[in-house]
Order: structure tokens, then C-alpha cells, then sequence
């Protein structure tokens, strides 16, 4: 718990009113139960700091202790943390002492009384600080001039000197462990050091017992017994160990929002009520929003029975009449009844979002043999949404990411080009396929009379004709959705409920659905796929063209036509709004349109400029603006 503030009581009293948010209901994501593994790249982009030496610490670690005028409380904490087993290496302990808010002490004397007793206080503190024996690295004391608050304390307290220099940050009513560093130490071997384990989602690591779902109606926290670690993105501010990276890169983009007056605030969590009842006293709201725009992770821990490795005492002081007690049991060497030490494969823990979702990362498909576990882990009632990346901004996508997540639509795939985007998704949870490595599984197995065909637009095609092929190989219906249109509902997914067609087709927009019947898998086979390849080759082999005159949706239709396949055309008019570059155009129409879209050849400048006299561009800082605990 932080230094005495009047706001803190408030929000640790407000906590219980908080769980009234959270439902008992299951993730939204489909329950992963089947054998293969959904996840065959769990590491995306590894570049940990090297560690020649995994049995040697090779990192230094600072305790950040944060004090203001509790002498009892902060001897009880450097009591627990003189007392932890630190196996000869060196910590550092650095402590932080607010100042109190100077005053006017006023003429009746009572206030130069009042001062007098708070100097008296503060002394009597830094005379304890001061004779403390710290046995294990360098001590440091940090007495302020004025009276800094919560904020401050936390964001100035660390500036890492090296990537292999860490901070454990710890409130001055706080009580660890003996064995909270030998945990920190393996955390930092196993997640940090160890290639195979490291992962740059990672920010670091909270020691206090998880309990609370910021995303407003989200999931009830459910976690497994013997799963004793697992990653979600609320920072912890009771016991946080603090990963240098991502810190230093949460200082600067603090410094870049506080500077241009940007408020931290992300609609849908609890902690954005938080700030704007409480302002700048309070830090953990833009640490969210950071989190949030980048998609980091934190690890926590699950000991079950209330366990943990550091507890809050939640003191009484000014505004609490009585002491609210430790939040949670202290794990020891007498309640140890497992090995401490014992770490999972990171590929093998679960990850949460601030809605108490699961998130797969790294799922990327680099070949037709592992899009098969891929696709069962994202369909939704059956049905497969290929989203495509080909022609699309990055911003334009993460804007069409905010609806979907809006819209409670989860059963989607991108497939695109190789590129550090297409990576970025696939760690932030969101399933993609390459395909530059798909294309070429296929043609060396499937497409050998081409071999040397290596156009972009012959690739995208074949790529998207084999996704649908293997969800038919599933009696799973597909749509194949391009990425420079948004939907304005969920609707449009299930107005295609008519059994006599199995295709329907916007030629223009490049939306494309394939019902997963038996009839159509026997149209979709390989001699199919051949002759999909062939008919884009004979086009492209024509001359010039345009991505109008030769698309995915144009070479389907033309070949499901010549064998007698009855296709539903729509008019792209009748269900969408196509926005140009003339200003508001079709706004008042929005409201009855399932969906809105524009050429490929629009400025995404200009795309988000539509789309926001429309309502419709929920972004912002490349992350939406807001978190949508969908109910499943």
C-alpha cells in the first residue's frame, strides 16, 4: 500500500464495489481443448540479453522502497527484506522518503505545533533509515525537499543504468518473504536469460496475490491449481519487479503524453475512473494505457489459499479508523508444500488481458500443415473470418482490430506479407498467417508447374484459396474479408442463411463466403486449387492489369461460373457505404449500412479523416480507445 494519502483508504474501501463487475462467464475465446498445439511459434522476435553464464546471477537488483511517515511500517518491511535469503549475491536498497506538504502554519500557534510534531516524525524516521543495517550491497537514501505524492515516487524512483539492471519496487506497508528473491532470481533466469523462455511482452513480474479485473464486466478470475504462474497485463503495486526495457520505454512515451496534455484515459476500465476522481496523485492509469498500446504482459504468481510472496498490511493512519489487515497469507518455508524453483515452459502458461480473457500470442502460420489447429482454435460457431492484410495500412487494420473487439468478434485470421506488423499482431494475440512461407509449402508440394511464378497478387490468391480449403477440410464456412472495410455490426456474418447458395459474392469490395457443406468440399479440391493457379497465371500472363481487373473474389466466381456453381451476387450499395475523398460523404446513410469501405488506393490519412466524421475511427496513440469485456 502506498504512503499515507486520503485517496488510497478510498480506493482500497472501493475495491469490493469493484468485483460487482465481474461476471461468472467464460472467456471469449473458443476453450482450447484438442491436441495439437495452437500456438507452434510460442517466441516471436527473442533478443534477450545474453547471460553466458545461466547459473550466474549477471544482473544487478535495486529494492525501490517507497516511504512517507509510517516508522512502524517501514521497519517492518526492512526488517522482511533484511531478513529474505539472498545466496551471496549482491542487492542494492534504495529508500525513498516523501516530504510532507508544507502548510501555512497559521497565527493561534496550533499549526507551528502540528509542524513541529511532523518534523519531529520525519526525523525520527531518517534516524532509523539512517542506523540501518543493510548487509547485502549498497544502501541509499532519498530524502525529499517537498512533498512529491504517490506519482512521482514511483516514476522517479528508477532510470535502469543497463538492460541487466532491474528494479523491485515496495510500498512502505508491504511485508516480503524469505524467499521472495530466490523467486525473483529464477524468474529473471528462466524468463529473462533463457532464450527460449524470453519474451519481449514481458514487463515484469508482481509478487502480491492477484485478485481484481479492471475491464468492466469482465471474467470472473478462474485460474488452474496447477498452474502456478501465469501472465496478465495489470501492473501490481504491491511487490512489482520492474524489467529495464519496457520501463525506460514507458518513461519516455509518459513523457511525450504528459507533455502534449494526453490523459491516460481508456474507456471501459475501472482505473480511468480512478484518475478522474484523483488526477496526478495516482500513477497506475497511465502505466494501463502504456500497457494497453503496446500489449505487454506481467507475470504473476498462483499459490492458491491465499498465498503470497508479498503482502500489504494496509495500516491504519489518518483516514482509516482501524487497521484493514494483511491482504493475503504469507508464503514461508513452513507453508511450502511445492517447489518454489520449479518454472513452466513460457509457451506452456496462459496469458490474460485486462478483461481476464485468454490471449494465444504467437500464432503464426507458415505452412498448410499448421493451419489446421490455427483454425480450430479461432472458429466461433463453425465459421472462419480470413481478414487480409495486402493492401492495407497498419492503422487502418488496428482501427478494424477495435471493432472487432466492439463487435465480440473473435473468430478471425489475417494472412499478409511477412513484415514486422504481421509479427507484431501475432504477439499481441492475434492469429496471422505469412504468407510468404505459406505460398511456399504450397507451391513445392501442390503448385510444382509453377514454380517460378513469385507475383504478389498470385500469391495472395493461392494463399487464401488454401486457407478455404483446409476450413472445408473442417465443414467450417469462411469468409474472406478485406482489410479496407470496417463492419458496422456483427449482422452481416449472419444474414447468409439461405441453403440454396453456398457462395456468395461482392465483387468490388473483395467479400467472399464459402458455406462448409460436403458439395462444396467436393469442388475445393486440389484439381480445383490447380486450376485457380492456372487461370491467375493465364490473366497476369495478358499484359498489364490492376487488382480491379484480377482479385481473389473475380478468379472464384469466373471458375465456380464455368462449372455451373450458382453464386449470390450482391450489390456492394445495397449493404455498405463507400467512402472517397469527398468530405462527409454518406454520413447520414451510416446508420442503416452494415459496413463502410474504400478503394485500396486511399491515404490512410485521408481513411481515418472519413471514417472519423463517421464515428467510426476508434483509435488513437495505435491502440483503441477503449477495452470491451464482452460477455460471452
Amino acid at each position: 500500500m502506498a504512503p499515507k494519502r486520503q485517496f488510497i483508504p478510498l480506493l482500497l474501501l472501493s475495491l469490493p464495489a469493484l468485483f460487482f463487475y465481474s461476471y461468472y462467464h467464460s472467456s471469449l475465446h473458443t476453450p482450447i481443448s484438442f491436441t495439437p498445439n495452437p500456438n507452434p511459434n510460442p517466441n516471436l522476435n527473442l533478443n534477450p540479453p545474453k547471460n553466458p553464464n545461466p547459473n550466474s546471477p549477471n544482473f544487478i537488483l535495486t529494492i525501490k522502497l517507497l516511504a512517507f511517515d509510517r516508522l512502524d511500517s517501514l521497519s517492518r518491511c526492512l526488517r522482511s527484506l533484511a531478513s529474505a535469503d539472498y545466496g551471496g549475491d549482491k542487492v542494492n536498497l534504495h529508500i525513498y522518503i516523501d516530504h510532507f506538504a508544507h502548510t501555512d502554519s497559521g497565527n493561534d500557534g496550533s499549526g507551528s505545533l502540528v509542524l513541529d510534531k511532523k518534523l519531529e516524525g520525519s526525523h525520527r524516521i531518517l534516524e532509523f533509515v539512517d542506523g540501518f543495517v543493510w548487509n547485502f550491497g549498497e544502501k541509499l537514501v532519498h530524502y525529499r525537499t517537498g512533498n512529491a505524492g504517490l506519482q512521482a515516487q514511483w516514476l522517479e524512483a528508477w532510470w535502469p543504468s543497463s538492460d541487466n539492471e532491474f528494479a523491485f519496487v515496495v510500498e512502505d506497508d508491504l511485508e516480503v518473504s524469505p524467499l521472495y528473491y530466490k523467486f525473483l532470481r529464477g524468474l529473471i533466469v528462466n524468463y529473462y536469460h533463457n532464450t527460449s523462455n524470453f519474451s519481449p511482452s514481458i514487463y515484469g513480474a508482481s509478487l502480491q496475490r492477484p485478485r481484481f479485473v479492471p475491464g468492466k464486466h469482465g471474467n470472473k478470475m478462474q485460474l488452474e491449481s496447477g498452474k502456478r504462474l501465469f501472465l496478465y497485463q495489470l501492473v501490481g503495486t504491491w511487490g512489482q519487479l520492474l524489467f529495464p526495457k519496457p520501463w525506460k520505454e514507458f518513461r519516455l512515451w509518459y513523457d511525450t503524453h504528459k507533455a502534449k496534455g494526453i490523459k491516460p484515459y481508456l474507456q471501459g476500465m475501472v482505473t480511468t475512473g480512478w484518475y478522474k476522481k484523483m488526477g496526478e496523485r495516482i500513477w497506475t492509469p497511465w502505466f494501463i494505457k502504456f500497457i494497453h498500446s503496446r500489449g505487454y504482459f506481467n507475470i504473476y504468481t498462483n499459490f492458491q489459499r491465499e498465498r503470497a510472496l508479498s503482502i500489504s498490511h494496509r495500516d491504519a493512519g489518518v483516514n482509516y479508523g482501524k487497521t484493514a489487515g494483511p491482504d493475503s497469507s504469507l508464503l514461508d518455508e513452513s507453508s511450502l508444500d511445492f517447489d518454489l524453483l520449479e518454472m513452466q515452459s513460457l509457451s506452456n502458461l496462459k496469458w490474460y488481458d485486462f478483461c481476464f480473457r485468454e490471449v494465444l500470442p504467437g500464432r503464426v502460420v507458415r505452412s498448410f500443415y499448421e493451419l489446421g489447429s490455427v483454425l480450430y482454435s479461432v472458429q466461433k460457431h463453425e465459421t472462419i473470418v480470413l481478414v487480409s492484410l495486402f493492401t492495407s495500412s497498419e492503422m487502418v487494420i488496428r482501427n478494424l482490430l477495435c471493432h472487432f473487439e466492439r463487435l465480440n468478434i473473435w473468430n478471425y485470421i489475417f494472412v499478409g506479407p511477412k513484415s514486422d506488423f504481421l509479427l507484431d499482431l501475432a504477439r499481441r494475440g492475434h492469429p496471422v498467417i505469412d504468407a510468404d512461407q505459406f505460398f511456399n509449402s504450397i507451391r513445392a508440394s501442390k503448385l510444382k508447374g509453377f514454380q517460378e511464378s513469385s507475383v504478389e497478387l498470385f500469391k495472395e490468391i493461392l494463399v487464401k484459396a488454401y486457407v478455404i480449403k483446409k476450413c472445408l477440410e473442417s465443414r467450417y464456412n469462411s469468409w474472406v474479408v478485406d482489410g479496407n472495410l470496417l463492419f458496422n455490426s456483427s449482422d452481416l456474418f449472419l444474414d447468409f442463411v439461405d441453403p440454396t447458395y453456398d457462395f456468395y459474392a461482392v465483387k468490388t469490395v473483395e467479400l467472399f463466403f464459402v458455406r462448409g457443406s460436403s458439395s462444396v468440399q467436393e469442388i475445393w479440391v486440389d484439381n480445383f486449387m490447380y486450376k485457380v493457379a492456372a487461370m491467375v497465371d493465364s490473366l497476369m500472363s495478358r499484359g498489364s492489369f490492376t487488382r480491379e481487373d484480377i482479385n481473389f473474389v473475380h478468379v472464384i466466381v469466373k471458375l465456380l461460373e464455368q462449372k455451373g456453381v450458382r453464386i449470390k451476387s450482391i450489390d456492394e450499395t445495397s449493404i455498405g457505404l463507400k467512402i472517397d475523398t469527398s468530405s462527409g460523404n454518406g454520413t447520414s446513410h451510416m446508420d442503416v449500412k452494415k459496413m463502410v469501405f474504400w478503394s485500396s488506393e486511399m491515404a490512410w490519412e485521408l481513411v481515418q479523416k472519413r471514417l472519423e466524421e463517421l464515428g467510426m475511427w476508434i483509435l488513437h496513440d495505435s491502440s483503441c480507445m477503449a477495452v470491451v469485456c464482452n460477455q460471452s
